[in-house]
């Protein structure tokens, strides 16, 4: 059995990095080593290998007038990645619900978490279908972005290079159902880029289809991923044709609200092949 370090050894230094930067506020936006030493109960000569480290990682900024550190630029431009997720959760909540009267099914939204190993959705908004029968609550549940709708309209619109990324990691089934053959999910994530939109046939969870289609910010970027779910039985062929223009108009109203502006005389999304 694999001996794996107590709590107090994992990274420690790494948990004292992020203390540091907790140190900082709006009423002490500049702290010099001495107190940052204190307050880490460490010494100074610690804090300062800590606080060099993170100007050199852009974490930190030094102030050439007084030695004293501030926060980095960097942390705004993590901070943006963050308010943008949080952006289009808001300004979606009422595009879902309308989306959600007009089907009579549960829609979601969706953004993409990754790291070297993981590809998942978050779901950072959830309304819920009316119908007795419907799929469970995804709110703040993460799920392997391969297999999910949503997650596939993120990766098919995401960078190649994370495509490729996502291709050469093991595909674990959710289902009997799950493609996980790479070279089966690359033609459907080049297929998804061809249409305008994914489809999840009981890949993700037994008895339950979904669609989803993206949604852009103001660069054009996508940045999340509409996505309604239900159960095979109601979530027929015929419904998904009838509800994919639906899901089309739902996505584009969300991006404009992000300021993204649909370019003239773009190519009309219609409903191609669904069967993956």
């Amino acid at each position: 059995m694999e001996h794996k370090p107590s709590g107090s050894k994992l990274l420690s230094s790494v948990g004292a990095g992020l203390r540091l930067l907790k140190m900082f506020s709006a009423d002490e936006p500049e702290l010099g080593i001495t107190v940052l030493a204190k307050r880490l109960q460490v010494a100074k000569s610690t804090a300062h290998r800590l606080a060099s480290t993170l100007v050199a990682e852009g974490f930190l900024e030094q102030n050439p007038a007084d030695g004293k550190y501030r926060l980095g630029l960097l942390l705004f431009s993590l901070g943006g990645l963050v308010r943008l997720r949080m952006e289009a959760s808001e300004v979606s909540v009422p595009f879902l619900r309308a989306f959600c009267d007009q089907t009579g099914e549960t829609v979601h939204l969706g953004v993409l978490l990754h790291t070297e190993t993981r590809f998942e959705t978050l779901y950072v908004r959830n309304i819920e279908s009316p119908q007795a029968i419907r799929p469970r609550s995804y709110l703040g549940v993460r799920m392997p972005a391969f297999c999910t709708c949503e997650g596939r309209v993120l990766l098919a619109f995401g960078p190649s290079d994370q495509e490729q990324q996502v291709l050469s990691l093991p595909l674990e089934p959710r289902t009997s159902s799950t493609v996980t053959d790479p070279q089966k999910l690359q033609s459907i994530l080049e297929r998804i880029r061809a249409q305008g939109f994914a489809l999840d046939d009981e890949e993700s969870e037994t008895g339950m289809r979904g669609i989803a289609a993206p949604v852009r910010d103001a660069s054009s970027e996508v940045v999340a991923a509409v996505g309604l779910v239900g159960p095979v039985q109601r979530l027929n062929d015929e419904r998904v044709a009838q509800y994919t223009p639906k899901l089309f108009e739902t996505a584009l109203a969300i991006s404009k609200g992000l300021g993204y502006n649909q370019p003239s005389g773009s190519l009309s999304l219609t409903v191609g092949k669904l069967r993956a």
